[in-house]
């Protein structure tokens, strides 16, 4: 076989395993938006046999073959990356029999419903059986495909963020959290406080004035849609990427930045390179680059005072006039409170859930914590970091679907996203002198298309320190965040 003929065969079966892997992700969005209730059973164990189906596909004999025919010299930057991530995934595939990840799957896709059940039961012990059979799975699989790796930790956390260990990440997210320690202090000593947005807000014009505010946010509503679900999350790529949020009648706030926050995760999906598609070349870089793009778009751009300004008139004429002004609806938008919610949390709040979290799944991943231990030590971390006690389940360790789906090792991206995202605003302002004037007058094509060009277009042919620094011209680091962060909250707050 001829370097040509063997890459060609390896494209075409990697073009058909990624289609097939866009199949299982409709599959799963389908559950948690249009699916009735009673389609629970089918659906896992039709998600059990796509997880056959792909689990063949990535351990197939004859990928060996076609790699010991390719030459890589002869390739492309994207032919490189398909080949080099063919081997990563067949390794992983070789490594974990086909009865545990058929086992896996069927597991989170019964534990989803399992899991929205009890948390609108506020009942941490009716999910805690199907979530300690996910951790010993996800455990199991972690030994498999462990290859001297100093964590089982460490195996899970490649997935969403290659390269990255739980020390490192410990190490990182340990400077940001000094910065944030001293910002809070300094939030705290100046005695201000910002009054919330109060009152009842339809639910209807709430996902009215989300529709609006994504396509604003260069949203494609030709290649995506816009629905409820219990999590706000975005799924799917290129000409079909969805996005969900919810609807809080008390807080209209949490509906407009669960959309805002998933339009830059879609965005990003949508302006990947087209000719790349259902290959690894067109896959995203990294967990932490797709949340740089989310986060950027909820904080540095929708949490604006420019942007804040512009959205004033449009949630105004949404609701009605609820007797804002610009200073007090920007207050509101970005006053600082230790709520329960990661999702509705103000950005200095925010990586301190994230921290706790990460914490606490690296904790039940390596086997220093149990299922039956998880609740208590939630509790006592949040008291501990935000000097509350948690009130139910719901508000505490029930509130994220991740752990449910399997998704350890994905809750660091969400600060190492704010960390990448940091860096990459202070690029783009330097690189957009009149950035602030767009976000007031609304215009967000300039900013979002300096983003696809130095962010989306390279989809995983650069890692994600090539992308950040290409466009800053340093590796990235906290620095970038923490300046934004303490700028912006001591002008608020008046430090």
């Amino acid at each position: 076989m001829t370097h040509n003929e063997a890459y060609a065969a390896l494209l075409a079966h990697l073009k058909t395993t990624g289609a097939l892997e866009q199949v299982a992700e409709i599959l799963s969005w389908d559950q948690e938006v249009m699916m009735p209730e009673k389609g629970d059973a089918q659906r896992t164990e039709q998600m059990g046999a796509m997880e056959q189906v792909l689990h063949a596909r990535r351990a197939d004999a004859r990928i060996d073959d076609w790699l010991a025919a390719i030459d890589d010299t002869k390739l492309d930057q994207a032919g490189r990356v398909n080949v080099a991530e063919a081997r990563k995934a067949l390794h992983r595939a070789q490594r974990v029999p086909s009865d545990l990840a058929e086992a896996l799957a069927k597991k989170c896709a019964a534990a989803m419903g399992i899991w929205a059940k009890a948390r609108a039961a506020r009942d941490f012990p009716a999910f805690a059986p199907v979530l300690a059979e996910i951790v010993n799975l996800k455990r199991q699989e972690a030994e498999a495909r462990r290859d001297g790796e100093a964590e089982l930790y460490d195996v899970l956390l490649d997935d969403y963020e290659p390269g990255q260990t739980g020390a490192g990440v410990a190490s990182i997210l340990g400077r940001l959290r000094d910065g944030l320690v001293e910002l809070r202090q300094n939030i705290s000593a100046s005695g201000k406080t910002m009054a919330a947005l109060t009152g009842s807000y339809d639910g209807a014009a709430q996902m009215a004035l989300g529709h609006d505010i994504a396509a604003l946010f260069q949203y494609d509503f030709a290649a995506g849609r816009l629905d409820k679900s219990v999590h706000p999350f975005s799924s799917g790529s290129n000409g079909d990427s969805r996005i969900t949020t919810r609807v809080n009648p008390e807080n209209p706030l949490d509906c407009l930045y669960s959309v805002i926050h998933e339009v830059g995760h879609s965005v990003y999906e949508q302006r990947m390179p087209a000719e790349h598609a259902m290959t690894p070349a067109g896959h995203y870089a990294s967990i932490g680059i797709h949340e740089s793009q989310s986060r950027m778009f909820e904080n540095q751009i929708g949490r604006s005072r420019a942007f804040c300004g512009h959205l004033l008139p449009k949630f105004t004429a949404a609701f009605g006039d609820r007797g804002l002004t610009a200073d007090s609806f920007y207050a509101a938008i970005n006053r600082v409170h230790a709520g329960y919610i990661r999702t509705e949390s103000d950005e200095v709040h925010y990586n301190l859930h994230v921290l706790m979290r990460f914490d606490l799944e690296r904790a039940l991943m390596n086997g220093d914590l149990k299922i039956a231990e998880l609740e208590g030590a939630w509790n006592d971390r949040f008291e501990a970091d935000f000097g509350l006690k948690v009130d139910h389940a719901a508000n505490g360790v029930l509130q994220d679907v991740h752990w449910s789906v399997g998704l350890f090792g994905y809750f660091p991206t969400y600060s190492l996203g704010n960390i990448y995202g940091g860096c990459l605003f202070e690029a783009m302002q330097t690189a957009l002198p009149d950035l602030q004037s767009n976000f007031a007058a609304g215009e967000l094509a300039a900013p979002i298309d300096w983003l696809t060009e130095n962010v989306h277009k390279h989809a995983r042919m650069l890692t994600p320190t090539e992308i950040v620094t290409k466009a800053t011209g340093r590796a990235p680091d906290e620095r970038a965040l923490l300046a934004y962060l303490n700028t912006k909250f001591g002008a608020l707050y008046g430090f």
